[in-house]
């Protein structure tokens, strides 16, 4: 049997598929939410990571683990919940892996539990956690959520960790940050553009390599997993060549971005919605654009697809599942 927190996020639902693709026991942790999971020949449990016993329920009988479920955050004020999630969160899931004799735990963790600095050099596994209290919640809580990961070898527990970087691709259901960025381009609803970029990886390749990693890597390994370094005018730019639509004209400094930061989120909070730039997303863009997949190459097979691929497969399936207007239907180019 195979248990997946966070079944039902963007990496989770395309895990799951992909395990149920090689025949494999499927049951999926939920909290809230279920319907990007439902028809999949998967059992459901309910259970909030938080919640010790409702975890030790969840994952009898599993003999793996694959640890999905986490907080993201784009608030520098919210160190409490997110710890509370990816801290003491994974700490409950370790502690029900044992308790309940589960043999491996694959960790998902992200790059930006690493330290990205110094910028000049590549970033790969050798680097170290982030430490300091002037970086973000969510970067600290995922650099000690590894460190709680880990801490399951001294008592039996087979532990691997994954860094993924920005990963995007289909059965985005809710959508994740990264997949309502490329939304709003593809709907032109980005009126400007910010200096800077992301790693961007396919979800599919991750979780392609995630079973790779369960089968075959050693025990307190760790695995980064990125695809494409490319700047946020390059993915505008593909996402316009894809679609019709006009890139922005215009791109922000990123000083400028900076002074603007609190304005945005105010405005969001104002209309409800998620804020597209915030001081946390903009230390994300100008972090290392030099990350090295080199190890999970060599140890795992890992390959990563081209990333107009990516991106045409990811606007397909918001055509598809109607996350796209009627009238912007239409301009999405398809290329078969």
């Amino acid at each position: 049997m195979i248990a997946i927190t966070g079944v039902c996020g963007l990496t989770g639902t395309n895990l799951a598929r992909l395990l149920l693709a090689q025949g494999r026991q499927v049951r999926g942790l939920i909290h809230r939410e279920k319907r990007t999971v439902e028809g999949l020949d998967i059992e459901l449990a309910q259970a909030d990571i938080r919640d010790p016993s409702a975890l030790r329920r969840a994952l009898a009988g599993a003999e793996v683990v694959y640890h999905l479920a986490a907080r993201i955050s784009l608030e520098t004020k919210d160190l409490a919940e997110t710890e509370a999630t990816n801290v003491q969160g994974t700490r409950n899931v370790v502690e029900a892996c044992l308790q309940c004799g589960v043999r491996r735990l694959v960790h998902f963790s992200s790059i930006h539990a690493l330290e990205q600095a110094p910028l000049n050099l590549p970033l790969d596994e050798s680097r170290p956690r982030v430490a300091s209290q002037s970086r973000s919640p969510y970067d600290r809580s995922k650099a000690l959520g590894e460190l709680e990961a880990l801490q399951g070898q001294s008592h039996g527990l087979e532990v691997v960790i994954l860094n993924p970087t920005a990963m995007i691709g289909p059965f985005d259901y809710y959508p994740s940050y990264m997949g309502k960025a490329l939304l709003a381009l593809a709907q032109g609803r980005i009126p400007a553009l910010v200096r800077g970029g992301f790693d961007w990886v396919d979800v599919r390749d991750v979780v392609q390599t995630a079973v790779q990693a369960e089968q075959g890597a050693e025990s307190g390994s760790s695995y980064i997993l990125s695809g494409h370094w490319r700047s946020v005018r390059q993915i505008a730019d593909l996402t316009a060549e894809l679609t019709g639509r006009r890139s922005p004209l215009f791109t922000v400094p990123t000083g400028l971005a900076y002074l603007a930061a609190p304005l945005m989120a105010g405005l969001a909070r104002f209309n409800k919605a998620q804020p597209i730039y915030t001081r946390l997303t903009l230390d994300a863009l100008t972090s290392n654009r030099q990350i090295s997949h080199a190890r999970a190459s060599r140890d795992l097979g890992y390959q990563t697809r081209p990333l107009q691929e990516t991106v045409q497969d990811t606007l397909d399936w918001f055509v598809d599942n109607g996350y796209l207007p009627d009238d912007d239907r239409s301009r999405i180019a398809r290329h078969d």
